[in-house]
């Protein structure tokens, strides 16, 4: 079974948590953070001090029957929902014989992984929160990320999380709760996960051993979770500096693995830090000694225009060398000089 994220190796996660699981009483949390800072793993650390059971400050304590059950995603107690996608993406695994997929759950050797928790999941988790708690101290559901769920599956849960059963807390996750449904809004207690410090995130990166790190960090937005992903999906330091001028000439050496999406989220880097400095302002995620030239406005305008459309249609099953082409020509584009007038 795959073990959860190790929530202890963030070392910015122990006063958020320890603030969110002692100080917040309501039966409903709705946590907003970034998943590259590790919002994930933070709703994990209070769950687990929810239910640690080890009485003191020091919970979770690592150390008593509760957290090893955690720790190896088998606690009957606690329940995460995340769709298919984002559990390969962490490596998760379905805690429980009896727990079904968030997402879809059928063919999965021939569908792509869903992006959506499914009404059937959220249903079957209500049920779940309705029976008594296994080891007697709380019972904790977890949703990640919580704007995944379908109109269907939200109203479900909407009843639950007005009045859930005695010893039952909720904790939804999002990245932007102003993605979920307004009733779901309301019935929540709202919290705000800042993330590291930049001193902080950079610390971290460094200590996993990443080449040129202030480079990788600045490459995804200052999250350090996501710069180590970064890293792991072939994007290092130098590959990083060496893109934007490579794209700009209309070629894309893609590392193992990487996608169209993958690509269309570096082109929408490229293309802000392009208009940053068309504007007279600094770039935000490459060096700026990295760029190519500074390209006419209207040409960004349109290509970023273009690649926003893109970005609203990542699961659709493009063809990946034919998309990757005209992608790469668009780019070129934007940087190609006008042609003269012939005699």
């Amino acid at each position: 079974m795959t073990t959860a994220p190790d929530d202890a190796a963030l070392p910015w996660l122990a006063g958020p948590a320890h603030d969110i699981a002692t100080r917040q009483r309501g039966h409903a949390l709705l946590v907003q953070g970034n998943p590259g800072d590790g919002v994930f793993e933070l709703a994990l650390r209070v769950a687990r001090s929810w239910l640690c059971e080890t009485a003191g400050a020091d919970a979770p304590c690592g150390r008593c029957t509760a957290c090893h059950l955690l720790a190896s995603n088998s606690h009957p107690d606690f329940r995460a929902l995340l769709p298919e996608l984002t559990q390969v993406e962490l490596g998760w695994s379905v805690g429980g014989g009896d727990a079904p997929e968030a997402g879809d759950g059928e063919g999965k050797g021939k569908k792509k992984p869903s992006k959506e928790i499914r009404i059937e999941a959220v249903r079957d988790a209500i049920g779940w929160t309705q029976k008594s708690s296994s080891r007697g101290r709380a019972k904790v559901l977890l949703l990640f990320p919580a704007d995944a769920m379908n109109l269907v599956a939200s109203n479900a849960l909407l009843k639950t999380l007005e009045e859930p059963p005695q010893g039952v807390r909720l904790l939804l996750v999002t990245e932007d709760a102003e993605r979920l449904l307004p009733t779901l809004r309301s019935r929540c207690q709202r919290l705000l996960f800042a993330g590291p410090t930049p001193a902080q995130a950079l610390a971290w990166l460094e200590a996993q051993g990443a080449a040129n790190a202030p480079v990788l960090l600045a490459a995804a937005g200052g999250h350090p979770l996501a710069a180590r992903r970064l890293a792991a999906d072939g994007f290092d330091a130098a590959a990083w500096i060496a893109l934007p001028r490579r794209i700009a000439d209309g070629r894309w050496e893609a590392p193992a693995g990487a996608t169209v999406p993958r690509l269309r989220e570096v082109l929408q880097k490229l293309c802000h830090d392009a208009m940053a400095v068309a504007a007279g302002a600094p770039p935000r995620y490459f060096p700026a000694a990295s760029l190519p030239p500074v390209a006419a406005w209207p040409r960004l305008a349109d290509w970023s225009q273009s690649l926003a459309r893109l970005a609203r249609h990542d699961e659709h099953p493009f063809n990946a060398p034919l998309i990757t082409d005209s992608l790469l020509a668009e780019a070129k584009a934007v940087w190609a000089k006008p042609r003269g007038r012939t005699a």
